[in-house]
This record gives C-alpha cells, sequence and structure tokens, in this order.
C-alpha cells in the first residue's frame, strides 16, 4: 500500500524553543474563555432541528412499541454495533440497538458533507476486518465507505432485525419493582430493558457557537453533520452546483471545515471563512490498497498496524522499529527515533521527564516545518501568516488536506480571522458581523463540532437519567467519574458504559470500542448464566478503582494547560476536562491485559449479582 522509502524521518528546521512556548501562550491566551464548554449553545428547543432532524432518509412513521427486552444498546455507531454484536456472540438473542438516525453508522450515517474522509489510516481505524473479511479501498476511506462498512458490521451481526431507527432515547429510569430499566423516547414508546448499554459516543451531538443573534439570521442555515444537499446540490465529493449565485459564510475551521471548505469555494460566488484557530494542514498523500499489498498480509496484521499506530501516537518506536502507519501521525515518533539513533541518546527514555522535553523539541520542528509548508503555498502573506497554528501539535486535532491550504489562493474566498474577539461578534438578519464590519450572505453553515467535553447531561441528553433510589448519574459523576472499570457504576444496576470515561486509550479509538464489547458481552452474559437479576460494582470495588485511575494517572495537566482550547483540554480553562475522560494511566494495552486476567479468574471480583 505504501512505499517504504516515504518512512524516512523529515527535515525540519531549526527553532527558537523558548520564542516558540512564548508566542503558543500568546496564542492562547487570545482564545481561552472563561466560560469553557458553556460558550455553545444546545442542539434543543429552538435549535433542535440540528440534532434531531435526518437530511437524508424520510421518517417513516410507527406505532409506540410496547415491550419487555433483555438488552437494549444506545446508538448504533461502531460502538453500539460492536458491543450488541459482542452481546449477541454471547448468547444472549434478545439484543436491540436504539438510534437516532435512519440507520447505523453513528458519525459516520450523520457526518456526510463534501470531503469527508477518515483522517487516520483505515486499516487502523475500521473495526473488525480481518473478521468480516474486508479492506479498504484506500489508506485514507471516504465517508461513505465508512458507513458502509457500518452497515456491512450489523449485517455481519444480525443486528438489523431487531434495530429501532430514527427513535431518539430521552430518558432512562431504573424500576426496582420490576428490575429493569425504562427506556423512554420521542416516539412514546414503553421499552422496559432488563440491561442497558450506553454508546452515543463523543461526537454523536452536534453544538453551536452561542453567538449573539444567531436566532435572528433570515437566510440558510445547517450544520456540517446535518449537510443540506438540497440547497447546495452535490454529494461527498463535491459539485456543489446550487451555490453558484450564493454567498456562504462557514464558522470553524476543524476537521469539518477543513474537509468542506475547498468544495464550498469551489461551488459559491464567494465564500467567507470564519477561522478562530487555524488548524495543522499536513500533506494527505492517500494512496489505493492494493491486491499486491493485501497479499503480504499475515494473521494478526491488523491488531500489529494498530500497535505500531500507538507506539507512535502514544510512547516512542524502539531502536530499528519500523513505522507501519507513516504518515503525518506517525512523523514526530519517526524523526524522534532518528534524533535517537544520531545521538547515541537512546537513555533519554528512561527518564520521562527528558523524554517529554525531547519530544516537545522534535515537536517544534515538525510544527514549524507546517508553517513553512503554509507559506510555500499561500500566496498572500497576511492570509499565510493568519493560516499558521501556533501550540503544540496534539493539543488540537491534526487534519490532512492537500486541497485545503491552495483554497485561499482563490478569489472568491475571504478568511475573516475573529481570534482577537475570541469568535464571531453577532449574527445579523442578514449576515455575520467582525469587529464592526458586516458580511453580507445567503447561507452559514457551522462547523463547530460536538458535544464532546460539555456537561454529561448535554452531551448525552438523556434526562432524566436515574438508578436506584432515583439517583441522577449526573449528580453521581458531578465530581468525576465513579466507575468499576470505566464500564459500570455502583447505583445504576446492569447498565453498561462504551468510550473514554476511566479505561485505556489508544490511537486507533475503534479498538477502545472492542475492548470494552468484549468485556461488557462477557459480564452480561456471565450474569445471565448464574440466573442474577442484577449486576452493579460494589461501592468499595468502584472506589478502589477510582483510586487506582487517579493514583496510576500520567500527569498531563501541564501540558493541557499550554494548549489552546478546544476537545482536547475541555476548552481549557477552568475545568480541564478532556474528551478521553480520565484515562488508565499504565494504557490502553495494560488495561486490556488486566480485564483479560480479571475475566479468567471467573469470580466477577467487584461486581454484585443478586
Amino acid at each position: 500500500m505504501q512505499n517504504l522509502q516515504h518512512c524516512a524521518p523529515t527535515q525540519t528546521p531549526d527553532v527558537d524553543h523558548d520564542a516558540l512556548r512564548e508566542k503558543y501562550r500568546a496564542e492562547r491566551d487570545k482564545r481561552l474563555r472563561p466560560e469553557g464548554g458553556e460558550q455553545y449553545l444546545v442542539t434543543e428547543g429552538e435549535f433542535a432541528e440540528f440534532y434531531e432532524a435526518d437530511p437524508y432518509t424520510p421518517v417513516v412513521p410507527r406505532l409506540p412499541i410496547h415491550e419487555d427486552i433483555e438488552v437494549v444498546v444506545l446508538g448504533g455507531g461502531f460502538s453500539g454495533l460492536l458491543a450488541a454484536g459482542r452481546i449477541k456472540q454471547a448468547g444472549v438473542s434478545d439484543v436491540r440497538i436504539i438510534e437516532l438516525g435512519g440507520d447505523f453508522g453513528g458519525a459516520w450515517y450523520w457526518n456526510r458533507y463534501p470531503g469527508i474522509q477518515i483522517d487516520t489510516d483505515a486499516t487502523a481505524y475500521l473495526p473488525l476486518l480481518e473478521e468480516v473479511g474486508y479492506l479498504p479501498t484506500q489508506k485514507y476511506a471516504l465517508g461513505d465507505e465508512v458507513f458502509e462498512h457500518c452497515q456491512r458490521i450489523g449485517k455481519h451481526f444480525g443486528l438489523y432485525d431487531n434495530a429501532i431507527f430514527h427513535t431518539l432515547v430521552r430518558s432512562l429510569e431504573w424500576d426496582a419493582s420490576i428490575n429493569r430499566w425504562k427506556v423512554g423516547t420521542n416516539r412514546d414508546d414503553d421499552i422496559r430493558a432488563r440491561f442497558v448499554v450506553m454508546c452515543q459516543g463523543p461526537f454523536h451531538r452536534p453544538k453551536l457557537p452561542g453567538i449573539p443573534g444567531i436566532a435572528d439570521f433570515k437566510g440558510h442555515t445547517f450544520h456540517t453533520a446535518r449537510w443540506d444537499y438540497e440547497y447546495t446540490g452535490g454529494d461527498i465529493r463535491g459539485g456543489l452546483d446550487k451555490l453558484g449565485d450564493k454567498r456562504v459564510a462557514i464558522i470553524g475551521t476543524g476537521a469539518s471545515g477543513a474537509q468542506s471548505i475547498p468544495h464550498l469555494a469551489e461551488g459559491a460566488e464567494h465564500l467567507y471563512v470564519f477561522q478562530r484557530t487555524p488548524s495543522y494542514i499536513n500533506e494527505r498523500g492517500n494512496v489505493t490498497v492494493t491486491p499486491e499489498w493485501a497479499a503480504t498480509l499475515e494473521p494478526g496484521w491488523q491488531e500489529e498496524r494498530r500497535r505500531n499506530f500507538h507506539t507512535a501516537a502514544f510512547e516512542a518506536f524502539a531502536p530499528g522499529q519500523p513505522d507501519l502507519i507513516c504518515d503525518g501521525w506517525t512523523e514526530i515518533a519517526r524523526n524522534l527515533q532518528a534524533h535517537l539513533d544520531a545521538t547515541n541518546g537512546w537513555g533519554a527514555l528512561a527518564d520521562p521527564a527528558k523524554f517529554m522535553a525531547l519530544r516537545e523539541e522534535i515537536d517544534h520542528r515538525y510544527t514549524e516545518r507546517l508553517r513553512e509548508r503554509i507559506a510555500s503555498i499561500v500566496t498572500d502573506p497576511a492570509t499565510a501568516e493568519t493560516l499558521k497554528p501556533y501550540y503544540n501539535y496534539l493539543c488540537k486535532r491534526p487534519v490532512f488536506n492537500d486541497e485545503y491550504l491552495p483554497t485561499f489562493n482563490r478569489p472568491n474566498v475571504t478568511l475573516v480571522d475573529v481570534s482577537r474577539a475570541k469568535g464571531v461578534e453577532r449574527i445579523t438578519a442578514d449576515g455575520v458581523v467582525h469587529e464592526g464590519v458586516e458580511y453580507p450572505v445567503d447561507c452559514i453553515v457551522f462547523a463547530s463540532g460536538f458535544e464532546a467535553t460539555t456537561d454529561l447531561d448535554r452531551k448525552m441528553g438523556v434526562k432524566p437519567f436515574a438508578g436506584r433510589n432515583g439517583l441522577s448519574l449526573y449528580d453521581h459523576w458531578a465530581d468525576g467519574f465513579r466507575t468499576l472499570h470505566g464500564m459500570t457504576s455502583h447505583g445504576f444496576p446492569n447498565a453498561f458504559f462504551v468510550g473514554f470515561i476511566q479505561g485505556g486509550i489508544t490511537a486507533a479509538v475503534t479498538a477502545v470500542f472492542e475492548q470494552q464489547a468484549d468485556h461488557i458481552a462477557y459480564v452480561i452474559g456471565e450474569a445471565l448464566a448464574r440466573g442474577a437479576t442484577t449486576v452493579e460494582p460494589s461501592e468499595e470495588a468502584q472506589n478502589q478503582w477510582v483510586t487506582t485511575v487517579r493514583e496510576t494517572a500520567f500527569d498531563n495537566s501541564a501540558f493541557s494547560r499550554a494548549c489552546t482550547p478546544g476537545y482536547f483540554n475541555g476548552e481549557g480553562e477552568p475545568r480541564l476536562r478532556s474528551q478521553f475522560g480520565e484515562p488508565y494511566g499504565p494504557g490502553f494495552y495494560a488495561m486490556g491485559e488486566l480485564l483479560q486476567a480479571w475475566r479468567e479468574t471467573g469470580e466477577l471480583d467487584g461486581l454484585s449479582l443478586t
């Protein structure tokens, strides 16, 4: 799939590290807002259509469902598909996925904006490739291929037969009189589930910027996660042929903004890009997955690539260790390896402080290369300078795109820097205002991201979420997560959680979902096999796990506080909550070994079965 000569370390320029750190601090402070995630609007009430409306699949009327069921899985993205599939394989046939969308896919159902593409190696990201016998067509698959893979997994496990689509779960309440969860929905269903598995994912609910006057605009609006092709024309490959006489504004330049902006610029009469914080834009360099490369793969190849990706992102390559992924995500680790080889400096890995300092220097040189790349592509010096990011590389999700930077050389594209005002000033009936200048537009596209790090009740959207004796999950977790293994919580019998809570994390995020799905399926299967009515962690076991997580945690606070506001640090001050929750310090693979050893005892240690 790739030419291994491209895995050589890159040439990076020298930098003044102290001066760059000071620049990073100044740029961070310019964008820091004390309200953190509260600066965004919840997509409910007058803004509910940005979340609940489905522009892709018509909603089919149906009668309310009244039933008792063994397992309800909330969410039909990768995490829900994997959980439901493994639970069925554990011998539970009565499993139902409830999904707001019109099909499986989760984020890959909703995100269909033009240019949508995986930002990480598809063979590491797409789950169960060996199990279902599929190879992606490209190293970085387009969104429709990812959506199709979700459907493939749904068919592989036979999950379509019991799935409920276009259904939003509004409430979850434990009923001790029947030992079941009462699931309330927007379709007036009366579903009573023995087990509930929460699989909404971190990017399921769009959020909107809290810009004054946002509701006053008289033109057309939509979020990138609910793209309106009826208005723009075209499809995910572009061709937005209905925008030829339209002035369009897009607010946000993260991954969805960067991928869709080139297509908006090509289609629109004029495009205004409102940027608060630029993203690092590295080369994409997509390649086709060839039969010749596929023929070289041996059993276990996907796990080998995933581990290699994890090493590059979270640790460091060992001497002579190959870079199997070989892209912008792994470039820093590749350059670090070359530096340690050249200086015979491998001893630095034994001292965490020395290692982090050295990695930061490699990071600085790498990001300077990316800033120089901007200046070499964007012809207007002022625009090029505005597009330059100033923060450590993994403070925000990096972006890989070969069309984004050249877009700003087009005469019909205007970049508006809103960093000094910490965002857009206001929206009027006719357009967008920044620093007193109104930009009249016909359409506003919000590329403003998701409820990834805001308050739990906003992110989950389930109100109430009440466990035993009416205990609110949001109150229970108000001062931090309280779980056993990140997947169960005392006071919430038969409830399981998938995602970034108190477990291991890895660069191939779907591997996290697989690890948790395997464990949850085992616990549910064992509980039923042992005739248990309920299963939940004891308070003692929960408290011990919380202590373990916090005592073994890698202290990342200094790095987070130095970062520009974003997903990865909870929008900066004051809470510093990350989308990754409270990670288990020893790491993802150590977490897997811990869970495997726990299962092998067969004792269900820490769980109370009644």
